[in-house]
């Protein structure tokens, strides 16, 4: 069972969470699908799920002026000094929605969004690491960013966390990138060019899973919607959902790997 009990390395996705309109319904939802041990955080109405008594992920309000916007799932990066990477992300070109801030005494936070609008969060642990348990089912496995500016995301994310890049698409039917941190070659998350998608950017949560078509089933019968798949790929069997609030997460069971990795890997 992959754990962890020291803060991440800085870059790393560390963290996940999602803010919805009703935390209790999403409680519901998600300890359901995965079998968390959700639990009252303690503040503001947060709640954190468990696994296997360690921290998988967590679940919190909309703040009262964000209403209206939709629920989402939100990405964190670890950092050493969040005010520091704060000072990155402006001026790199991305936006820092309010200042860093601390979170009584789990840690530092803020939240920004990359110049080509992809939103995340920043993460300086203190009392919480962030998450404890990892790649295996019932917890995030990969985050990866869908952006139209590829190319200015690379740019981006490098002048802030100092990321490398290996490009594993062909660069025609398939624009994908992986990411690792300064000095390390282990892969850590992706980006992945949805120009034709005409979706808005945003970082996609991915769930490791047993049972990848049980779990989107289970989902169907909770309320989700399935809006990719299930489908075979060389990293796993995949699909992705929208959960009853409306936010986006995909699962995927990386024991059921079928193909080839794309050229250029």
């Amino acid at each position: 069972m992959p754990t962890r009990d020291e803060p991440w390395p800085q870059g790393t996705p560390c963290w996940v969470d999602c803010q919805v309109d009703d935390p209790a319904a999403a409680r519901t939802f998600y300890s359901a699908l995965f079998g968390w041990d959700i639990q009252d955080a303690g503040a503001g109405g947060y709640l954190m799920a468990m696994l296997d008594g360690r921290p998988a992920a967590g679940i919190g309000p909309k703040p009262d002026d964000m209403r209206q916007m939709p629920s989402v799932w939100t990405t964190y990066f670890a950092a050493e000094r969040a005010d520091e990477i704060a000072e990155r992300v402006t001026k790199a070109g991305g936006q820092v929605f309010m200042p860093p801030f601390d979170v009584l005494d789990v840690g530092r936070m803020f939240v920004a969004a990359d110049p080509t609008g992809g939103a995340f969060g920043v993460w300086e642990a203190k009392r919480h690491i962030g998450a404890g348990v990892f790649n295996q089912h019932g917890a995030y496995c990969w985050n990866e960013l869908h952006t139209p500016g590829y190319d200015q995301a690379h740019e981006f994310y490098t002048s802030v966390f100092g990321w490398n890049y290996t490009e594993i698409g062909d660069g025609v039917n398939f624009t994908y990138s992986t990411f690792s941190l300064p000095g390390d070659k282990h892969e850590v998350g992706g980006i992945m060019d949805a120009s034709s998608l005409g979706n808005p950017p945003y970082w996609l949560t991915w769930i490791q899973v047993d049972d990848a078509d049980g779990t989107l089933n289970k989902a169907t019968e909770l309320g989700a919607k399935v809006i990719m798949g299930p489908d075979d790929s060389p990293f796993g069997r995949m699909g992705i959902l929208q959960a009853p609030q409306g936010e986006v997460l995909g699962v995927i069971d990386p024991a059921k790997a079928v193909g080839e990795v794309p050229t250029g890997a």
